[in-house]
């Protein structure tokens, strides 16, 4: 078993209303992707789609020392893998639902929407990319200005 997976696995377990499957075939398309020296700093499953009832678009998303990671392994064959890094990202927006909620990340070039997350997992969200992005820009924006 792969560290992204043993730490989604216990995201799942600490959040079992969160909708999601497939996560080992999941966490594996990050593993593959992950460069020497990355770091997983955080980790957690969503669906990435903005439909309740498409329960079936199961993503792992990784917060790693360099970037963001969302990984999907397609039943058949292939995978999607979206990189999201500090200097593309805009901002994050949660909204809570009945039962579910969802995570909107605005990036420069696309608006990555996570669903059927359980509500009570959102905060500890919110917290862990609202604080790694906020660090990342400023080690970004460091480097920006000791280049000039």
């Amino acid at each position: 078993m792969g560290a992204i997976y043993k730490r989604v696995k216990k995201f799942k377990e600490k959040y079992p209303k969160t909708i999601a499957w497939r996560l080992e075939k999941n966490a594996s398309v990050i593993e593959k992707h992950l460069n020497p020296g990355e770091e997983v700093r955080y980790a957690f499953a969503a669906q990435k789609n903005d439909n309740i009832f498409n329960i079936f678009e199961t993503a792992v998303v990784v917060l790693t020392s360099k970037r963001i990671l969302l990984g999907r392994k397609r039943v058949f064959f292939g995978y999607f893998l979206n990189s999201i890094t500090p200097d593309m990202f805009n901002d994050l927006k949660v909204q809570g639902g009945l039962i579910w909620g969802k995570v909107f990340i605005d990036t420069v070039k696309e608006y990555v929407i996570l669903s059927n997350i359980s509500n009570d997992a959102l905060t500890e969200i919110e917290t862990e990319v609202s604080t790694y992005m906020m660090e990342e820009k400023k080690k970004y924006a460091n480097e920006l200005s000791d280049g000039d």
